[in-house]
């Protein structure tokens, strides 16, 4: 309710007041929208399926159908594929084979994207473009699902446009507050999983309670809800306290105190190469779809 408020509230009284406001609070709406999206993919806030997909079907993020979000997201939960290039919906590495065929400008772009910075200027960006092409190939190769996905997805952007018809910010805000809202998410995945040799040790814990982790509704307690997918946002941080250190002995300590020291450490810092750093050159199997698709 208090999502929905805020998006009521962003694009019509505070745009008519101060637009810039606006468009901010429009864009953090919209990023919290996406966590309860996540939420309701995972199974709650209902036992019914049909009641959590009601709660979050308008198509508020634009890109992203929320059929596809939970099929992808659902398939990334299966951790022996975390982070692969292929196999993991929402890696952010490529093929080592493929890196090396890359011109150096996209290599130099995807190094920038690897930054804290860059991810959040440039990541919308390349995530929605790379999104949207690897789904319009499994449309044309007619891929059972998600061609009704994104029909579904129509109905929903046709409730925003609905919306929009009637309130004060014009559509080119709302693209700006959805790529405020995409920007804001990038912080999130910047760094949930890395690439380790065993699988339990790939998922990230960061120890926050600030404001970023109520916009990401606790998923910054990451490890522990790869551990207990179907339990709700607000039970994980006193799961996770409960659970401190078996939780940091399973993912062998990939664990920060806050998004504050990620931000120091990486804003202008790549964490990880682009590349795969555990794939051999010439070892993947042929790719069915582009390598390296995160979600947008």
């Amino acid at each position: 309710m208090a999502t929905y408020l805020a998006l009521g509230l962003g694009t019509t009284w505070l745009y008519d007041v101060l637009p810039l406001l606006g468009v901010i609070v429009t864009g953090i709406a919209i990023a919290q929208f996406s966590s309860l999206q996540h939420e309701a993919l995972h199974g709650h806030p209902f036992r019914s399926r049909w009641l959590n997909e009601a709660l979050v079907f308008p198509a508020v993020c634009l890109t992203v159908p929320y059929g596809r979000f939970r099929d992808t997201h659902l398939a990334h939960h299966h951790d022996p594929n975390l982070t692969d290039p292929y196999d993991d919906p929402e890696s952010n590495y490529l093929d080592p084979q493929v890196w090396a065929g890359l011109p150096w400008a996209v290599q130099a772009l995807l190094r920038a994207n690897n930054t804290l910075l860059g991810r959040v200027v440039l990541g919308p960006i390349l995530g929605n473009l790379l999104w949207l092409r690897t789904e319009a190939l499994l449309i044309i190769a007619g891929t059972p699902g998600v061609r009704r996905d994104w029909l579904l997805h129509l109905g929903g952007l046709g409730l925003v446009a609905l919306w929009l018809g009637w309130a004060a910010m014009p559509w080119w805000a709302y693209g700006l507050a959805a790529y405020l809202g995409h920007a804001l998410l990038k912080i999130r995945t910047f760094l949930e999983h890395r690439a380790h040799q065993q699988a339990r040790a790939r998922t990230v814990v960061i120890e926050d309670r600030g404001p970023l982790a109520l916009l990401f509704l606790n998923n910054n307690f990451h490890a522990v809800h790869h551990c207990h997918p179907n339990v709700p946002w607000y039970r994980l941080p006193g799961l996770y306290a409960a659970q401190r250190a078996q939780v940091l002995d399973r993912n062998e300590g990939y664990v920060y105190r806050s998004y504050a020291q990620i931000i120091r450490a990486y804003l202008l810092r790549a964490k990880d190469p682009v590349p795969h750093p555990l794939m051999p050159a010439g070892q993947a199997p042929l790719p069915t779809a582009p390598p390296g698709v995160a979600q947008p």
